[in-house]
């Protein structure tokens, strides 16, 4: 399972904590680590706080916007350190650990970190199926990009070496059938869904409010799989469909 979890860090400024975070990385067991636009990348510092770990650098994919990034990831998770305007499924690193480890090892799972000094914007966050927060003393809630990595991390291996003993005992029980949604096929879904609701004027254009991400949350939270994707995307040829005949 840990070999199929993503790290990815958004807008990284500093180059010494894209080391720091390939090195919490490789003491996990997590290979796979995603930079979108970072500031400075390659340099010396991200080798030196590497500590060993420069493989994961060497190998790490650099991309131009967090949607390209999670194209191919079943399940995206963004860190957030605070509330936001429109609130999304929260939850820890072991509640995270609990969802992430049962799934299948063909699924793709991403962990989103935001810049060291803002986080990550409510776009960015909206494009997850839940937010992860470490709770940290209320008093001295600031915590270092890597520190957070290697904590979540922590919680993903735990949970992941929990698992490999459990399946050692005997088992009951039907796995998931389906492989979940990429996030590719979620965002055709929501483009789909928000033209029929202009073509239905459900939806003013010119007064959104706050519509879609609403419906994009319900969906997210319901974490739907390409069977499900594809009925919801048929239901909306239905509906294109009767209002143009």
């Amino acid at each position: 399972m840990l070999e199929n979890i993503a790290i990815i860090l958004v807008n990284t400024t500093h180059p010494g904590n894209i080391g720091g975070v390939a090195r919490a990385m490789k003491n996990m067991g997590l290979s796979d680590l995603r930079l979108v636009e970072p500031k400075i990348f390659p340099d010396e510092d991200a080798v030196a706080r590497a500590s060993g770990a420069t493989d994961l650098l060497d190998s790490a994919g650099v991309f131009s916007s967090l949607v390209e990034a999670l194209a191919d990831c079943q399940l995206a998770v963004g860190t957030s350190a605070r509330e936001r305007h429109i609130p999304w499924p929260l939850i820890n690193p072991r509640e995270l650990a609990a969802i992430a480890t049962p799934l299948p090892s063909s699924q793709k799972i991403a962990i989103v970190f935001g810049r060291e000094d803002r986080g990550l914007t409510n776009e960015e966050l909206q494009l997850c199926h839940h937010h992860v927060n470490i709770p940290t003393n209320e008093a001295f809630s600031s915590l270092n990009i890597a520190a957070a990595v290697q904590v979540i991390t922590y919680e993903l291996r735990m949970a992941a070496l929990g698992l490999a003993e459990q399946a050692e005992r005997p088992q009951w029980g039907t796995e998931w059938d389906i492989d979940l949604a990429s996030h590719q096929e979620l965002e055709l879904l929501f483009e789909h869904l928000e033209k029929v609701l202009v073509d239905t004027e459900f939806l003013d254009p010119e007064n959104p409010r706050q519509l879609m991400p609403r419906m994009r949350r319900l969906f997210m939270r319901a974490v739907p799989d390409k069977v499900e994707v594809n009925v919801l995307r048929g239901i909306l040829k239905s509906v294109e469909k009767k209002i143009t005949d």
